[in-house]
């Protein structure tokens, strides 16, 4: 599978790689997730994070040329946990922040995806007119235990910076945290639900 990864995140990048799939990297401008609107009132948080995912897209897509016929793949993941969402965060006190409402609690991690396909290049007029897609979007929805953390741990893992970039403030796959999976899968929750997307790209297939 030949893909365009919008994302700059090594954790998707190798995760994608594993999978086997073709990946190009083109990752979008910062203003494209910073700039997006935040939860709007009736919006559920799976519509949020995948529009989200649906802006990154649609940022690489403006800076592909009309011949480009790969398929752009983006995500976007964020934590919840009584309706109030934890996405990456700003400083030091906002990871504090997340790690001590996550701490002893089990929490949603959301990550939305959305595929942007090209139509096939007959049907535009080569490099003349904005290439058209056909996109296929969805959430992967995974839940996770975090147990108790002692002051000093949170303070020990602050310190360490990981929680840098990072969905609530932390990693699965870091192995800092004493993080457990109850359901979905763990792909999905560092950022790449692989069998989702795959099955989103099955469903465009058969669609045609």
């Amino acid at each position: 599978m030949k893909l365009i990864l919008a994302s700059q995140s090594h954790r998707r990048r190798e995760l994608a790689t594993s999978a086997g799939w073709d990946i190009t990297i083109t990752p979008p401008p910062e203003c494209a997730e910073a700039s997006a609107p935040p939860l709007q009132p009736g919006e559920t948080v799976q519509a949020f994070v995948t529009r989200l995912a649906h802006a990154k897209a649609e940022a690489v897509s403006k800076q592909l040329p009309p011949s480009e016929a790969r398929a752009i793949l983006a995500c976007d993941t964020v934590g919840e946990i009584g309706g109030v969402i934890f996405g990456k965060p700003t400083d030091t006190h906002d990871a504090r922040r997340m790690i001590e409402a996550l701490s002893g609690k089990k929490h949603q991690v959301l990550t939305g995806v959305s595929i942007w396909f090209p139509e096939p290049t007959e049907r535009i007029k080569a490099n003349t007119s904005p290439r058209q897609y056909h996109v296929k979007e969805g959430c992967a929805i995974s839940e996770v235990f975090m147990e108790l953390l002692p002051k000093k741990e949170i303070d020990d893992y602050l310190a360490t910076n990981d929680w840098h970039g990072k969905a609530g403030a932390c990693g699965f796959q870091d192995g800092r945290l004493p993080l457990r999976l109850i359901t979905g899968s763990i792909d999905a929750v560092v950022g790449l639900p692989v069998k989702f997307i795959e099955q989103l790209v099955v469903e465009h297939l058969g669609s045609r």
